[in-house]
């Protein structure tokens, strides 16, 4: 298998221009935009549709399936880490933020997510040419590398979404601990019973983010601390609970994957 790997947002208008038909793309925005739309379908939501700009997701709340499915849809996102509010929107609070501990069962079963991020669900949009299409992050991705194994797709792109338009060390971390993963059959660090390993030629940048991994992965949450991301939401005293929920390795045993419809369920 091949494996390339994009390490910042700045590559990300080149994938217009690729033909993603025959690869798979694994996005990984693990602070926080993939960690919550993967929590949110582990505690029942039906989907989480990904949104450029917080103009679109108020249009699919005000489409005609947005208004007949009214009490079934949340508006979710963030701008600047934060929850967006009826400032940045011209009247409309959003349901949630960006925080995975917000979609709790509670909140989400039954519903309907539409979401937009900064960076996250720019990256998935980035991707729809793909034949699949999923989103990770650490709380699943001996999930996610089980799921590649069994498609086996001739070529694997691991898009990290970044923070603005710099590279996000945590999600290249998450990338490297993927390709960890698959060559060596091993879901953990510390896992003694390997699954299967697949036969893997990493590109460049995907050897970067391997390396990576294998310096951090002995002490990640030293390692993620001083990222940019982490540092912004550890100042925020409601917020950082976020950066150790984010960095909890294999508690949801699902996949996410991203459908021709744009939504993202469960496969």
């Amino acid at each position: 298998m091949k494996i390339e790997a994009i390490l910042t947002p700045a590559e990300l208008p080149a994938l217009a221009r690729r033909d993603l038909r025959g690869a798979a793309c694994v996005v990984f925005d693990v602070l926080r935009a993939t960690s919550a739309f993967v929590t949110a379908l582990r505690n029942g939501a039906i989907a989480v549709i990904p949104a450029a700009e917080i103009s679109e997701a108020l249009a699919f709340k005000n489409s005609e399936l947005g208004i007949r499915n009214s009490e079934s849809v949340l508006l979710a996102g963030e701008r600047d880490g934060l929850k967006i509010r009826a400032a940045q929107t011209g009247g409309t609070d959003f349901d949630l933020g960006n925080s995975p501990r917000e979609f709790t069962p509670e909140m989400v079963r039954g519903r309907t997510i539409v979401s937009t991020t900064t960076n996250g669900t720019r990256a998935l949009r980035a991707c729809v040419g793909a034949q699949t299409v999923l989103a990770g992050c650490f709380l699943n991705l001996g999930a996610t590398a089980e799921f590649i194994r069994h498609l086996q797709p001739a070529e694997l792109l691991l898009v990290c979404a970044g923070t603005r338009e710099n590279r996000a060390d945590e999600d290249v971390l998450a990338a490297g601990a993927l390709c960890e993963i698959l060559a060596t059959g091993s879901s953990r660090c510390d896992d003694r019973t390997a699954q299967r390993a697949v036969p893997t030629q990493l590109s460049n940048a995907a050897e970067i983010a391997r390396r990576a991994w294998d310096q951090a992965k002995s002490n990640l949450s030293a390692a993620v601390r001083n990222s940019e991301n982490a540092r912004r939401l550890l100042a925020i005293p409601e917020l950082r609970d976020d950066v150790a929920f984010c960095l909890q390795r294999d508690i949801f045993p699902l996949v996410a994957r991203m459908d021709t419809d744009g939504a993202i369920r469960q496969p």
